[in-house]
């Protein structure tokens, strides 16, 4: 979303198109998400192979391992606090990531201006409803995820600034 909050730049909206494409979903896949899950958290979040989309990288922990993980992720932001959509393009299970914060809620976020810790929890009911409109505003994308999704439903997880 803008700075203003009427929808998506047109910059964003570009990203978007390029990213609901096979190959810009590859490259976003395969050879951004690397990339970004060092570079952001490297540069305080100041650059992204996404200029002008909204990705934030979040640090969680394993389940089961215990072990610190990094995952870029596009977000909405809703007040002070983010929200991120778990759709795993449209897969049929949640992923990774949503299984370690429902185990591990505590996570860090890197994100321009905005990098430090925050609680996550998964939205819920009309909150919930409201967080996926705004997250299809700025990546249509999602709605065919859930199409894909087979009935699962797509958690939208919201991160909340700790003190």
């Amino acid at each position: 979303m803008s700075e203003r909050g009427d929808g998506p730049s047109p910059l964003v909206r570009q990203v978007a198109r390029v990213l609901a494409t096979p190959a810009g979903s590859w490259f976003f896949l395969n050879i951004a998400n690397p990339i970004d899950k060092r570079l952001i958290p490297l540069t305080n979040g100041y650059l992204s192979t996404a200029p002008g989309y909204p990705i934030l990288v979040l640090e969680h922990t394993g389940a089961r391992s215990g072990q610190k993980r990094r995952t870029p992720l596009a977000y909405v932001t809703d007040g002070d606090n983010l929200a991120v959509i778990g759709s795993a393009g449209g897969a049929p299970r949640h992923p990774a990531w949503v299984h370690n914060l429902r185990a591990h809620p505590r996570v860090k976020v890197f994100l321009r201006g905005r990098t430090g810790d925050y609680l996550s929890r998964e939205a819920k009911g009309e909150e919930r409803e409201r967080l996926w409109r705004k997250a299809t505003d700025l990546y249509p994308g999602y709605d065919t995820y859930k199409d894909r999704a087979a009935g699962r439903e797509i958690p939208v997880v919201v991160l909340t600034p700790s003190s």
